[in-house]
């Protein structure tokens, strides 16, 4: 391990992400579950940008806010799956000190940008069920860009503060972290400065920056489910139902894993959470979104078909 002392101690230079190592006789097999899974959330939501750009059709709010959101799935996906297939592959456990900042950085700016563009979706969705005859003058493309900029840089402005306070920690060991990609709260315990300071300041921003856009989402489906319930038509309940159900139970469980690991304490119990939580809402999210936003939905199912039909000609 390269190191230097510093005042008496050994600086760390790199990192020893455990990931899931006390399982090690399942490394190939878990290599190559996590492989398809990152497979199939690339080609999925590659496939809906590309439907999306190609289909005039398409060329709408909603559409360019899944654009978004397919673009930001395939960024956090591959921030975090090509290291750990590394590692799952090679056995190579050893990851640098700036490549882990990177990592963090990266990973802490698309995940908050997410938070907020579901909320820009939520909000789309509810103009468009509940305030139906205003939507096309309110959700313009300008506004939706504007809307999905803004997730974008809201997501990268506010991690930047947390990341370059980790950065100016010292890190003297030991250099062993216990989970497969490198996260805040791993690299806090991990740091010999004191991070009660930074601890706070992570909390303040889960709430500001994660808690407050799932609330507006909730917001958002509540009057989209109130509205829903007054529809005459069984049918048509049933129909609008289906699919704001399917987003909902997405966005829960984004939400519900990211608080489990960022804002409620940290007891022994929810330590032991965290690793797989994390599974849910940097792996598993990824995977799922494409499907339950965009390849159900019956727009990008006839894109599908027309471009199927026009290449098999």
């Amino acid at each position: 391990m390269e190191h230097r002392r510093d005042n008496n101690q050994t600086v760390i230079k790199e990192f020893i992400l455990l990931g899931f190592g006390d399982i090690s006789e399942f490394q190939i097999l878990l290599f190559l579950v996590f492989l398809v899974i990152y497979l199939v959330t690339m080609l999925g939501n590659v496939l809906i940008i590309v439907l999306t750009v190609t289909d005039y059709h398409l060329h709408t709010p909603m559409y360019l806010f899944l654009i978004n959101l397919s673009c930001l799935e395939i960024c956090y996906i591959s921030t975090i799956s090509p290291r750990m297939l590394d590692s799952f592959l090679t056995g190579n456990q050893l990851m640098q000190l700036n490549s882990c900042f990177t990592q963090l950085y990266f990973f802490g700016g698309l995940a908050t940008a997410e938070c907020y563009l579901l909320s820009a979706m939520s909000y789309d969705r509810y103009l468009a069920v509940c305030k139906p005859l205003h939507y096309v003058t309110i959700m313009n493309m300008k506004t939706c860009l504007q809307l999905a900029g803004c997730s974008w840089i809201i997501g990268f402005l506010v991690n930047s503060m947390p990341t370059y306070l980790i950065k100016q920690l010292v890190f003297c060991g030991p250099n062993v972290i216990d989970h497969f990609f490198c996260d805040f709260t791993p690299l806090l315990q991990v740091s010999c400065s004191n991070t009660m300071k930074i601890q706070l300041l992570i909390f303040i921003l889960s709430v500001l920056f994660g808690l407050l856009p799932f609330l507006l989402t909730l917001v958002s489906y509540g009057y989209i489910v109130k509205t829903i319930l007054r529809i005459p038509s069984t049918v048509g309940r049933k129909k609008t139902f289906s699919t704001c159900s399917s987003h909902l139970t997405v966005v829960s469980l984004f939400y519900g894993t990211i608080v489990i690991v960022y804002v409620l304490p940290k007891t022994k119990t929810l330590r032991d959470l965290n690793k797989i939580c994390s599974v849910f809402y940097t792996i598993l999210i990824p995977l799922v979104n494409p499907f339950v936003y965009s390849l159900r939905n019956k727009d990008i199912k006839q894109a599908l078909r027309k471009a199927i039909n026009h290449f098999s000609v």
